[in-house]
């Protein structure tokens, strides 16, 4: 069966980044989010297997959430020089891999990712997303798995991990987002309200929208009155929350299938960075000087 993995390139890039401090080209420049993103890349290819591949890029914040939130994702400090012009080299190595990428001028990549995922399904392929955002849990479904990389055992997450980690379905994680809020993204949920109890709130009326309508059934008087006090901002929190899936977008599903790699388009990168192993793995003679990974 096809099998699609849509990897959420600048969620992988950070974490490349931090992963390894310190790493430099032979004439100077920053190389630590290349390496650790390809050498990343390439695990999650060797472990899942994927028959089609895309990387999704973030291209700005959604103009609709910055309309209904504008301090949406406003605490973020700003990317790392060193680290912004990594990005464009790594989309430089994905084309001479022979990987697809995207980018969108002011579309999320979460948003993107989502409608590409969903479009897959619908196709009848398998999907896999690698990322740890707690917002793609919403996306879970038969044909729909995620790939978390903070999950040491390599697990493809199903419904069953889904409700293991929060306590409710693929189907309620909207909702469960909502009212817990999302630091990350600076949406405030409602006070007093985490993970647990929302999940007890989600399990006894099946939705925000349910929990609202029944709202003098919340035994706890200080519960019912956060609930209260915050119903305009949850019902926000769910627009802000969820993943589109009417975006424009044509996707071409054969060109999400991996092509073979420009072997001297690698060996030439891979040699100005210095990346003597990946040299070495193409066959091809290491650079006398540079780094020795």
């Amino acid at each position: 069966m096809a099998s699609l993995l849509i990897v959420d390139g600048h969620a992988y890039a950070y974490r490349a980044f931090h992963a390894i401090r310190e790493l430099r080209s032979p004439t100077g420049e920053s190389t630590n989010a290349i390496f650790g993103f390809i050498k990343m890349l390439a695990k999650m290819r060797a472990t899942l297997a994927p028959s089609h591949l895309l990387v999704v890029w973030d291209g700005g914040l959604s103009a609709e959430r910055l309309q209904a939130l504008p301090e949406y994702k406003a605490q973020r400090p700003a990317m790392p020089a060193e680290l912004a012009v990594q990005i464009d080299e790594l989309m430089t190595y994905l084309e001479a891999a022979g990987i697809a990428s995207y980018c969108g001028e002011g579309v999320e990549a979460d948003d993107h990712i989502a409608v590409v995922a969903r479009r897959a399904a619908r196709t009848g392929m398998g999907v896999v997303v690698a990322s740890a955002d707690k917002d793609f849990m919403q996306l879970v479904a038969p044909r729909i798995g995620l790939f978390n990389p903070n999950d040491k055992t390599e697990t493809v997450w199903t419904a069953e991990q889904v409700r293991t980690k929060t306590g409710v379905s693929p189907g309620q994680i909207v909702d469960w987002l909502a009212l817990i809020g999302d630091s990350v993204d600076n949406i405030p949920g409602v006070p007093g309200v985490g993970p647990k109890t929302a999940a007890e709130l989600l399990n006894e009326f099946g939705s925000v929208t349910e929990l609202y309508r029944h709202l003098d059934a919340v035994k706890s008087v200080r519960l019912r009155g956060a609930l209260a006090a915050a119903a305009e901002a949850v019902q926000r929190n769910v627009g802000l929350v969820r993943l589109p899936d009417d975006l424009p977008c044509d996707v071409d599903f054969e060109a999400l299938r991996e092509r073979p790699e420009n072997v001297e388009a690698l060996r030439e990168l891979y040699a100005r960075w210095g990346f003597r192993s990946l040299l070495a793995e193409l066959g091809a003679t290491a650079p006398a000087q540079g780094c020795l990974l």
